[in-house]
């Protein structure tokens, strides 16, 4: 499930003159190859993150450079085999409605098993299994187009799981979600990963990111400035790329600075958090 970005540049201007510092992305070296990663893509709008995400399955190719995916390349040409790195490749875009055409929700969660050569019965059963998973049954028969975006977003990603690619690329999958749909769908994409999938999500919510990152890349004006651990991360001055820290480290920052104690930056939740809180306190 081997990914890698070999110096790539994208750039959108098609004038003769393609210099390389106007790219949206700029000379990107970057390896996705372990099964089991959640990574997270972050920076400020308009740093090249939905860019980098669709050169993975050729939606855009690369101005200059390569991208092999699962032993295909993927030029600045055309190439014939996009079709089989779609079917191992889910992409889910930061808005459904993109995605969404047939007349009822079943139909639209089963186009992509039977455009990647499942049969119909087989395409039924993955759709029925993926509707159950994200609780969407009591819509199947319904139009997409007359439901909320909530449930857009929640129809769209049943479409791409539907086909159980490898690797799912994300733009925003929580956006127009409420909390539950929203923490749902995340603890869903944790078990792919836990399960040996790669999932590489974009994301403004550092929540999301100190919760299920294990590996984060900050894009700053189309360069990787950052890509490591969430928690590294964390531990530098990130507002000059437009980041702020998740709740819960903004929480201990402040318990730090006004209480005089030392409690250090960790996976922690709420209850894990006031459980040190009061053991730092005792020892006070």
């Amino acid at each position: 499930m081997s990914i890698k970005f070999n110096q790539v540049t994208h750039i959108y201007d098609n004038s003769a003159k393609k210099d390389i510092n106007d790219g949206a992305i700029k000379n990107i070296n970057l390896e996705f190859s372990n099964p089991n990663d959640f990574v997270c893509i972050v920076g400020k709008t308009g740093a090249g993150k939905s860019t980098l995400l669709q050169h993975i399955n050729g939606l855009m190719l690369p101005t200059y450079g390569t991208i092999d995916v699962m032993g295909e390349t993927i030029k600045n040409k055309k190439n014939k085999k996009l079709k089989t790195i779609r079917s191992k490749i889910g992409f889910a875009f930061q808005f459904p409605e993109y995605q969404l055409f047939e007349e009822t929700v079943f139909k639209d969660i089963m186009y992509g098993p039977l455009t990647f050569g499942y049969s119909y019965e087989d395409a039924k059963a993955m759709s029925l299994r993926v509707a159950n998973e994200l609780k969407i049954n009591e819509t199947l028969n319904e139009s997409p187009f007359t439901l909320s975006g909530g449930w857009q977003r929640k129809i769209a990603l049943a479409g791409i799981l539907s086909y159980n690619p490898s690797v799912l690329l994300l733009d925003e999958p929580t956006r127009g979600l409420d909390p539950n749909s929203s923490e749902e769908i995340l603890e869903l994409f944790k078990k792919y990963a836990d399960n040996g999938k790669q999932i590489i999500m974009i994301t403004h919510d550092m929540d999301i990111v100190y919760r299920y990152a294990t590996r984060v890349i900050v894009l700053d004006e189309g360069e990787v400035a950052f890509d490591g651990k969430p928690l590294d991360l964390f531990k530098q001055d990130i507002s000059k790329l437009g980041l702020e820290k998740p709740t819960i480290l903004k929480t201990i920052d402040y318990l730090n600075q006004n209480l005089g104690i030392n409690i250090k930056y960790d996976k922690y939740t709420m209850d894990d958090l006031i459980s040190q809180l009061k053991e730092e306190l005792k020892n006070e």
